[in-house]
């Protein structure tokens, strides 16, 4: 754990306005949370009251600040303690004219993955899968699939090349970003590259690692994926704006993005994110989802005590050291302070996530010892530079929230 800083008083008196305002807050009622209006009516995510002091006031403040020094278009966030609302806000446009806002839907990336890995670890709880079962049984066609684990899949551990970093699909994409790519496709470029190393002996994230993970998942139940996350993950934790897409469209309202990637600032919104992960993990969020997510996932709310002990390390800690194969900014070490848990990071105190592509940001984030969630979503400016600017954000929240606990850098 990370020592305890000294605090300044400044600092001291806003953790003790955090902390009452976490015990004198009512229930969050939102389309995240468990929680709905009378009757369990149904509530879209929306801005809280604005604060002119205190720590909502403070966040929003660290939040104005990025987007100016980043240059973003859009900020919207949500923090809560103990599942109670600190702040829920939106700045900045989505598309020229319109304001951003907490009910827009945005895609959320390798989130997904994090559904994935929770996913697997109540198969394992029910007793339907172990985590160090081989795959051949369900995916008979991959090499060395006798050889390769669930564990292995949900952990990074296989050697499979990440597809995403070859020359040849960068190239693909930047031609025609609204090409639809399916799982085949993708997993053949990292099985027809020579592995990085053997399954098991090192860490290295690759895509290719997750779109098998599903495929084995629906393999296992029976059950296509998309609705197995909603019964396993989704569902129980109530996010009712996250949701799977087979198109490139996205429910309205929608946060729209931009991106420079292609050499000039155009909008990015409906690329399609087919290969980012397993089809029926390509999912849309809102705010409020983002932020139940983090707490839900980060908490192990869903999980048995062992399987909670696995997700946050699934033998992953010690790995990860350059070969002539594979350098060091690709197998990268894997500490207690920071490393990949099964589709979750830990970072330092924090159980995290936060996807990056297409214009589009995103960081979740919890501190467990604070039961403290946070949640960010930006999209770039035209002079944005490239980088999780979302995970900045939250990574200067947590300081000023949290300055014993700081969110570190991790690869």
């Amino acid at each position: 754990m990370t020592p305890a800083r000294t605090t300044s008083r400044p600092r001291l008196a806003l953790i003790a306005a955090l902390t009452a305002l976490a015990a004198l807050a009512a229930p969050v009622t939102t389309a995240g949370g468990a929680t709905g209006g009378e009757g369990g009516h149904h509530r879209p995510c929306a801005s809280s009251r604005p604060a002119r002091h205190g720590p909502a006031a403070e966040i929003l403040r660290i939040a104005e600040r990025a987007k100016k020094d980043l240059d973003l278009r859009s900020v919207i966030l949500r923090v809560t303690v103990d599942g109670r609302e600190v702040i829920t806000t939106a700045l900045g446009e989505s598309m020229t004219g319109v304001p951003a806002d907490p009910a827009m839907h945005f895609r959320n990336g390798n989130i997904a993955i994090s559904y994935l890995g929770t996913a697997l670890l109540r198969l394992v709880d029910q007793g339907r899968v172990r985590l160090d079962d081989t795959v051949e049984r369900w995916l008979p066609g991959l090499r060395d699939a006798d050889r390769i684990t669930l564990r292995m899949l949900g952990a990074s551990t296989t050697g499979l090349v990440d597809y995403v970093r070859l020359p040849a699909f960068q190239q693909a994409v930047g031609a025609n970003p609204f090409r639809q790519w399916t799982a085949k496709e993708v997993v053949d470029l990292s099985t027809h590259e020579e592995r990085w190393y053997d399954p098991g002996t090192n860490w290295s994230y690759s895509h290719a690692n997750f779109v098998l993970l599903g495929a084995a998942l629906e393999k296992i139940t029976g059950t296509r994926l998309d609705r197995l996350l909603r019964q396993e993950v989704t569902g129980p934790l109530g996010l009712r704006e996250t949701r799977n897409a087979f198109t490139p469209d996205i429910p309205e309202p929608v946060l729209h993005a931009f991106d420079a990637d292609r050499g000039r600032y155009e909008e990015s919104t409906f690329w399609n994110p087919s290969w980012t992960t397993a089809p029926g993990a390509v999912e849309t969020t809102d705010i409020c989802d983002l932020e139940r997510s983090a707490g839900g996932l980060g908490s192990g709310e869903l999980l048995s005590p062992s399987s909670y002990r696995e997700l946050l390390n699934p033998g992953t800690v010690g790995l990860g050291h350059a070969t002539k194969k594979c350098p060091a900014t690709v197998c990268l070490a894997q500490t207690e302070a920071t490393h990949d848990g099964l589709g979750i990071l830990v970072l330092g105190d924090w159980i995290s996530q936060h996807p990056l592509f297409f214009g589009y940001s995103a960081s979740m984030a919890y501190l467990p010892s604070r039961h403290l969630s946070i949640a960010v979503s930006t999209t770039q400016g035209p002079t944005s530079t490239d980088g999780h600017h979302a995970h900045v954000i939250t990574q200067r929240i947590a300081a000023a929230l949290a300055p014993g606990h700081p969110i570190p850098d991790f690869g």
